[in-house]
């Protein structure tokens, strides 16, 4: 299992905004290597600050090595997390000679100003297919547990109960992931994966939970002082 330690904010160049006192943040999800969806969040990341991915780059384990370049046009720091189609380790690979894109799983980075933490896979397991990358929920409260006080959560897996529901009314979130929002209210929470609820959103506590889908969301935050 890779190492679990944030990464110190004193390795982080300091990057300006586009506009004064807030950063523009553009996320997205559950891309399964469609070339359009990337060619349009590429466009629309000329006027952001900062690029979210929160998972599936690939479509049950494959093309990563194809995809993944579209995202060297990205002109502003990419912070990902694999889904569960992506290998933590596929990605990573494929991502390194990139160096504008940070790929983080129970890992987290500070950019300009605003602490964000990622965990990616499934959670909890749903899914027995060899390419399914998941994580127990044993699993993805250990990790979580890294996660600091007010910062922006990225996971590949909605939360339980909020932004999560199946067409056939299930909810398949996450509940490590909803109890770690609860502890560490997040001030903001991305996430993706079941594609039913994409454009869903809701709140835990203070915390806003979006269900992201792959078209692509805007969202501006103010720069801690």
């Amino acid at each position: 299992m890779e190492n679990n330690t944030t990464k110190p904010a004193s390795s982080i160049t300091a990057i300006a905004a586009t506009t004064p006192d807030f950063v523009n943040i553009l996320a997205f999800s559950d891309m399964h290597l469609n070339q359009k969806a990337a060619e349009n969040i590429i466009h629309q990341a000329q006027s952001a600050d900062i690029v979210i991915g929160a998972g599936d780059f690939g479509q049950k384990g494959e093309g990563l090595a194809e995809f993944m370049p579209f995202f060297a046009a990205i002109p502003c720091p990419m912070i990902i997390v694999a889904g569960n189609h992506d290998d933590i380790d596929d990605l990573r690979h494929h991502c390194a000679g990139q160096p504008h894109i940070h790929v983080l799983h129970g890992t987290g980075i500070k950019l300009l100003g605003l602490a964000f933490f990622g965990l990616g896979y499934e959670c909890p397991v749903s899914n027995g297919e060899s390419w399914n990358r998941a994580l127990d929920e044993d699993e993805a409260d250990i990790l979580l547990s890294n996660c600091p006080e007010q910062a922006i959560l990225v996971t590949h897996a909605p939360p339980h109960g909020i932004a999560d529901q199946q067409k056939n009314g299930f909810h398949a979130g996450s509940h490590a992931i909803y109890a770690a929002i609860m502890q560490k209210q997040p001030i903001l929470h991305l996430c993706g994966h079941i594609h039913a609820a994409w454009g869903q959103s809701g709140r835990i506590g203070q915390t806003p939970v979006h269900n992201l889908g792959p078209a692509g969301k805007i969202f501006k935050l103010p720069i801690p002082s």
